[in-house]
């Protein structure tokens, strides 16, 4: 096996730790309210508390990837979030929870950023949207497996071993890919001359480029619409993250046993959504052109996935809805890759900070989502409601696409196509 496809499995089992660590508090979120005696609302304030810290800290995290090296940086933020996963098993009071799941967020905010820029620099660009695909694949994985485990687990031992469990995995993690990763293809012991020029000859890479200024940021029109999709994106991605359990179960009348297993069903779907979404991309590439092979399918992605999530909030059946939001989740994740992929082309040598700069927005997105979620479920007392106006957002991101170009990069304006 080729070394980077060997750094690509490493980091798709990152990605999985990362879902399951992340998701570990919504699957576990009915027996953590009744334990601690929260409310919908103080729920909603403990999922939003992780997205504001996970989004504030995207930015500082992709430059700090894009000037130390993701070799440390990765290490540093895997053991930070562990520490606190394990942390969570120990709350006992909705304060201390609130304060340890901000924490944990800080550390895993430098994930997704850091393994984009780690993309960047050991896969050629021809490659990059499928290796995002199987990332963002193996993170839905890790959702998917998330309740199968959780579950039972808690059943036997109680939601807190859940969280000490999943904390010792990262920090294993975390040792393994410090002592065996290397920052550039040239440095890895056992990668054949052969690989690194299949690698380094089409990396879209500007070697001594300056950091960009925020002048360069806030006039980019194409940066702007790439985070603008983001925003809509995740402020419907992060219902499937945060409130899909408690929906079915409290807003559709699914047993807990029932829940693990319906909500695992979205994640299944989005696994191949990533993986196809990727591969999908890629192709058209080649046979168009970056900009179009890129848009076609985050356009054509965000719409489907509209239709299909309003279908399941307006649905009164319920094996109905979960089809229809598991189509919804699958959908929507043909985009996930894309997306990643196309700020790490924009961005060149600052994609770090670029990805840093989307997922900021998606996070923003996602905390509103999520507390506003809560609010209104509480005023209503309709659970749908919120439901379709995700998927009204999500049609909204789709037509987005048509203001991004993957071709021009904001260092400059000229264009860049892959070779073959």
């Amino acid at each position: 096996m080729k070394k980077r496809y060997q750094v690509l499995a490493l980091l798709s089992a990152l990605a999985v730790i990362t879902y399951l660590d992340r998701t570990s508090i919504s699957v576990s979120g009915p027996r953590i309210t009744q334990s601690l005696h929260l409310t919908e609302t103080e729920y909603g304030w403990l999922q939003a508390a992780f997205s504001i810290a996970y989004g504030l800290f995207q930015i500082p995290m992709g430059i700090l990837g894009d000037r130390k090296g993701v070799r440390t940086v990765l290490l540093i933020v895997v053991i930070w979030w562990s520490l606190f996963t394990f942390l969570t098993g120990l709350s006992n009071t909705f304060a201390i929870l609130l304060i340890v799941r901000f924490l944990f967020a800080v550390g895993e905010s430098g994930a997704f950023p850091n393994i984009a820029v780690a993309i960047s620099k050991w896969f050629p660009v021809q490659e990059r949207a499928r290796a995002q695909g199987y990332i963002w694949m193996f993170s839905r994985i890790g959702a998917a497996l998330s309740p199968l485990i959780i579950v039972p687990l808690q059943k036997v031992y109680g939601w807190h071993v859940v969280f000490f469990v999943f904390g010792f995995i990262g920090i294993g993690w975390g040792l393994i890919w410090y002592f065996w990763f290397r920052e550039n293809p040239s440095e890895m012991p056992g990668i054949s001359i052969e690989e690194i020029k299949e690698i380094e000859s089409n990396r879209k890479i500007k070697k001594n480029s300056a950091p960009l200024s925020f002048r360069q940021l806030i006039n980019n029109r194409n940066l702007w619409a790439l985070v603008l999709m983001y925003f809509f994106y995740m402020f419907g991605a992060y219902f499937f993250l945060s409130w899909l359990p408690q929906y079915l179960k409290n807003g559709r009348g699914l047993s807990e046993k029932d829940m693990g297993l319906f909500s695992s069903l979205p994640f299944v779907l989005g696994a191949i959504g990533c993986w196809l979404g990727g591969y999908l991309s890629d192709y058209f590439v080649k046979k168009t052109n970056l900009k179009w092979g890129r848009r076609i399918v985050g356009f054509s992605g965000l719409i489907l996935s509209g239709i299909c999530i309003i279908a399941a909030s307006i649905s009164v059946n319920n094996q109905v809805t979960i089809i229809f939001l598991s189509l919804g989740l699958a959908f929507k994740d043909l985009t996930l890759p894309v997306s990643w992929t196309v700020a790490t082309e924009i961005g060149g040598k600052n994609s770090g900070a670029i990805s840093g700069t989307m997922h900021m927005f998606g996070q923003l997105g996602s905390t509103i989502m999520t507390i506003g979620f809560g609010y209104m479920v509480a005023k209503n007392h309709n659970w749908n409601l919120p439901v379709t106006l995700i998927g009204c957002v999500a049609i909204v991101s789709g037509f987005l696409w048509f203001l991004i170009d993957a071709s021009k990069t904001i260092e400059n304006t000229e264009k860049f196509e892959p070779t073959e």
